[in-house]
């Protein structure tokens, strides 16, 4: 699935559901990460910065990473009428085909992306590199499904949610440590409620 996808959505992407539930998986990770109001916050995939949004007076500075210039294009426009901090960093960024900037971060934040990654090895690999060393990484994504979830879209190529021991044994291997998964959000579609899980890990 193509960025063209996010980009013909971007202008009409904050409905009220979608800042609910972003507002959710912020409450869980500020509950569970133990935040200073220091962290540098790098929320990759990020869209019109929804979860950052709901971050951003609890951590220390925001940068927004998405490959949809649709979607950075809001962004900019949020940060301009002050709905994220005038000091936010856009990046287009890619890490199933960059290398990772040479920055650190002290949380990343990824809301329901990382089923849309076919290969999360080089993804999961680049978070290490850019977290800083004892820094965390917040998953929020979707638990195993039947497929429905993206059946309106032809082209889906990622995954069908994540079994949750599954993806805590990559990020494990991946060399995170501290893994822990529990229960986070919702997504409601087509009268069927889809779980959604926050995987916290430690580099």
């Amino acid at each position: 699935m193509g960025d063209h996808h996010f980009d013909s959505i971007s202008a009409t992407y904050d409905d009220p559901e979608k800042q609910a539930r972003a507002q959710e998986i912020a409450d869980a990770i500020r509950t569970r990460a133990g935040l200073t109001g220091r962290e540098r916050l790098l929320e990759y995939g990020a869209g019109t910065g929804l979860v950052s949004q709901a971050l951003a007076e609890l951590v220390g500075t925001v940068t927004l990473a998405d490959t949809s210039s649709g979607m950075r294009e809001v962004a900019r426009s949020k940060v301009a009428s002050g709905d994220l901090p005038a000091s936010t960093t856009i990046w287009d960024l890619d890490l199933t085909e960059q290398a990772p900037p040479q920055e650190t971060f002290d949380l990343i934040v990824t809301s329901l992306v990382l089923h849309h990654i076919q290969d999360l090895g080089p993804v999961l690999a680049g978070f290490r590199s850019l977290l800083a060393p004892g820094g965390q990484l917040a998953v929020a994504d979707l638990d195993s499904e039947d497929g429905s979830f993206h059946a309106h879209l032809h082209d889906f190529d990622g995954h069908d949610g994540f079994d949750r021991d599954g993806l805590a044994a990559q990020l494990e291997q991946a060399g995170f440590v501290d893994i822990r998964v529990g229960d986070c959000s919702t997504v409601v579609k087509n009268g069927t409620t889809f779980p959604v899980f926050l995987a916290l890990a430690r580099r």
